[in-house]
């Protein structure tokens, strides 16, 4: 239910992880997209924080290393946050895999980023499950860093879809890369509006009728935001 179409207008190698799926992007050293379920059940793990950042061994090609983002400025940041894997040691320790990661400005990663990383488990535990996918949108000529020449995007999305019971709901973020913190509520938008500035498309295993309906939307206030 989580996984976006397959893209055929940029790189993209498909490779499955224990905890998620990422969309890799070789020419940006990114991924394209990093995607999961996050269950209440999930939400209630205990595994420790690892804190050490790998080679995704299934990356075929260039890739970024841990030492590109030394004194770059750039924090490592996670897609799929550490703290959404406490329930699988091997969970956590691939969601430090570089594929999951990308250049953050420290007061996005621990501020703003790290606050829809919070609503998001708070809606898993709320609703029993969401879907989410996120990544980062990249310009036509980044800003690199590293030896390895990762690609540095302008701002991030996720996306995150309720499916099941009585109520289907699907929201949006777009977060600029950019020092600030404002209420998550003045990040929102449709998904569709996430999609016509990715390229993406997401949710598509939902029923077109479905999707058509809850992808038009952008009700933050129905998902308890202010």
């Amino acid at each position: 239910m989580e996984l976006p179409s397959r893209l055929y207008d940029r790189e993209e190698q498909i490779i499955r992880h224990t905890g998620y799926t990422v969309s890799y992007n070789e020419h940006w050293r990114l991924p394209n997209w990093v995607a999961y379920e996050l269950t209440e059940e999930e939400t209630r793990g205990t595994v420790g924080r690892t804190n050490r950042f790998l080679a995704d061994p299934q990356i075929i090609g260039a890739a970024a290393e841990t030492s590109d983002y030394t004194h770059s400025g750039y924090d490592r940041g996670h897609m799929a946050p550490a703290a959404d894997m406490k329930w699988s040691a091997q969970a956590m320790k691939e969601s430090f895999y570089m594929s999951n990661i990308c250049p953050q400005l420290h007061n996005l990663n621990a501020g703003d980023w790290k606050d829809l990383e919070e609503q998001v488990r708070t809606w898993a535990q709320r609703y029993g499950s969401v879907y989410v996918a996120c990544g980062p949108m990249v310009g036509k000529s980044p800003k690199r860093i590293g030896v390895n020449k990762v690609a540095v995007p302008e701002r991030f999305y996720k996306v995150v879809l309720r499916y099941g019971g009585k109520r289907q709901q699907a929201i949006g973020f777009v977060m600029e890369q950019k020092k600030g913190n404002r209420p998550l509520a003045a990040y929102a938008v449709s998904v569709d509006r996430v999609e016509a500035m990715t390229g993406i498309d997401f949710f598509p295993s939902l029923p077109d009728e479905v999707e058509a309906k809850i992808e038009t939307e952008c009700s933050p206030e129905a998902w308890g935001l202010h």
